[in-house]
């Protein structure tokens, strides 16, 4: 049995009971353990409803899970070593690197981007369109937190440049 598919019957356990993979991909997980960067092999699989990392290891696994409202962008890139996809969900950067089988990226992909779509085009606008006006002093009070808590490294500045020019094009 080949590593992706004896990885996506283990990860399967931990699947909601009506949640399927729609998608995954074999690659190198980026993360942090104890406070230092890490690199793990697993698999990254698209469901119906979110992102789940697993990874297996001695005496366990490792299994993180991302719900497409959380994930705020998604990234693709190319190396010399293989694919590279990135999201960032919750404050957080999430990569997978070392991907080579282009054709599984591509479904990937594909299922991830509509998804995303979805999932945010069925998200409740915010407060301020709910009452039919946008308050400019509010926009500029949310980007002055916004900016403090990417000077204190809660926010990353790719994210904190997001959000910026999103609120500033509801002026």
């Amino acid at each position: 049995m080949a590593k992706i598919d004896k990885l996506q019957q283990h990860a399967a356990d931990h699947l909601d009971p009506n949640e399927s993979a729609l998608a995954v991909v074999l690659g190198s997980y980026e993360t942090k353990i104890l406070g230092s960067d890490s690199v793990r092999s697993g698999i990254l699989i698209a469901t119906e409803k979110r992102l789940v990392f697993y990874a297996k290891k001695l005496g366990g696994y490792d299994l993180e899970s991302f719900g497409y409202r959380n994930i705020s962008s998604f990234e693709q890139s190319k190396s010399p070593m293989g694919h590279k996809i990135s999201f960032f969900a919750s404050g957080n950067r999430v990569s997978m690197k070392w991907i080579v089988d282009a054709l599984a990226l591509a479904a990937f992909t594909e299922t991830v981007k509509s998804h995303l779509s979805a999932a945010h085009e069925s998200a409740p606008p915010p407060t301020s369109i709910i009452r039919g006006t946008e308050d400019k002093n509010e926009i500029f009070e949310q980007l002055q937190k916004l900016g403090a808590l990417r000077d204190a490294g809660i926010v990353t500045a790719e994210e904190f440049d997001a959000k910026k020019a999103e609120m500033l094009a509801r002026l």
